[in-house]
């Protein structure tokens, strides 16, 4: 999945020390533009490339990829170990978990002000 971000850098650290992401790539492709891919640390579910913004109609997208909805679900088997330990790092979240047929879940912003659920799935 692409996010377009507008520092490399910054979104590197807010993933990686904030979320809690590996840092799996970081390639320079020249003229400034680096191949940089995060993801889960046990390797599994889906890897985000870091695409910084080029143009105005890009940076107008950076926090608003998806219209003010959320765009992307971190899922836990520890909701509460994995709540805390985010608010720890300075993760924003707009809202405290609640508990829903589907599971326990809270809005959380990324750097930028896209939204995310931290979600703990109801077990089947």
């Amino acid at each position: 999945m692409t996010l377009v971000v507008a520092d490399y850098d910054a979104a590197i650290v807010f993933y990686r020390d904030q979320l809690g992401f590996a840092l799996l790539t970081d390639t320079d492709m020249g003229g400034g533009k680096r191949w940089v891919l995060v993801g889960p640390r046990d390797g599994g579910g889906t890897r985000l490339l870091l695409a910084r913004a080029d143009g105005p109609a890009q940076m107008a997208a950076v926090g608003d990829q998806t219209g003010g909805r959320v765009m992307g679900f971190i899922e836990t088997d520890d909701f509460a170990a994995e709540h805390a330990g985010m608010l720890a790092r300075g993760v924003v979240f707009r809202e405290a978990p609640r508990h829903e047929p589907y599971g326990t879940v809270a809005v959380f912003e990324d750097l930028y002000g896209n939204l995310w659920d931290l979600i703990e799935p109801r077990p089947q």
